[in-house]
């Protein structure tokens, strides 16, 4: 990661499903702007600095729920069949780029992964593994927004834009990332992942 001190040695990522939290999320988001009218209709961007997890912080759920309604699409949802492509997909730019991964869990709406530190800065990274896991998603027939392809044949993107990122910086936080990683699924009552691109922590 170019742009972090080097003592960084990891970042934990979150990668969101398209319509799962929105950049004017009331709760806060990572986004600077709100690209649809559709949207900004409910307020600007809620960008914020907090690395902790907002999902349980009290907030306006029927504004929430009011602009959910208000996408372009319906959120896209995930389940076994299309983890199984999101996972290929990730194998397959982890093995393009040579991404070292302590750590991955996908969920019905947003991802988990804890990547090493690399040359790339952590939103190329980003971008990469959403590429490979769209066409991956594509190729299998199992694209959750395939059915609102577009006039050039295109679909809408499954993800949302960018990433939420917490920078790590010594062994023991790493441990702890790592391991909440693997427990993640539990808290949507999916069974504990296992992925062959994950490599253990040394």
């Amino acid at each position: 990661f170019r742009e972090q001190t080097p003592l960084v040695i990891a970042c934990h990522a979150i990668i969101s499903a398209y319509g799962f939290w929105l950049p004017n999320d009331p709760r806060g988001s990572w986004s600077d702007f709100v690209g649809a009218w559709e949207l900004y209709k409910f307020g600007p961007a809620t960008k914020t600095s907090e690395r902790r997890s907002l999902a349980h912080d009290p907030h306006n759920v029927e504004l929430r729920r009011r602009a959910k309604e208000a996408l372009k699409y319906p959120p896209a949802r995930f389940d076994d069949v299309h983890r199984r492509a999101i996972g290929e997909g990730i194998a397959r730019a982890c093995a393009e780029a040579d991404y070292v991964v302590h750590g991955c869990c996908i969920g019905y709406d947003h991802a988990h992964l804890i990547i090493a530190r690399h040359e790339r800065d952590i939103e190329v990274i980003i971008g990469h593994i959403k590429a490979h896991a769209t066409r991956k998603l594509t190729e299998a027939s199992v694209h959750p927004l395939a059915r609102y392809i577009g006039k050039r044949g295109t679909m809408p993107t499954p993800w949302s834009q960018g990433c939420w990122k917490v920078f790590i910086d010594n062994a023991e936080q790493l441990k702890h990332a790592v391991a909440y990683v693997e427990r993640h699924p539990e808290k949507e009552r999916l069974a504990r992942q296992e992925w062959a691109f994950v490599a253990p922590v040394r």
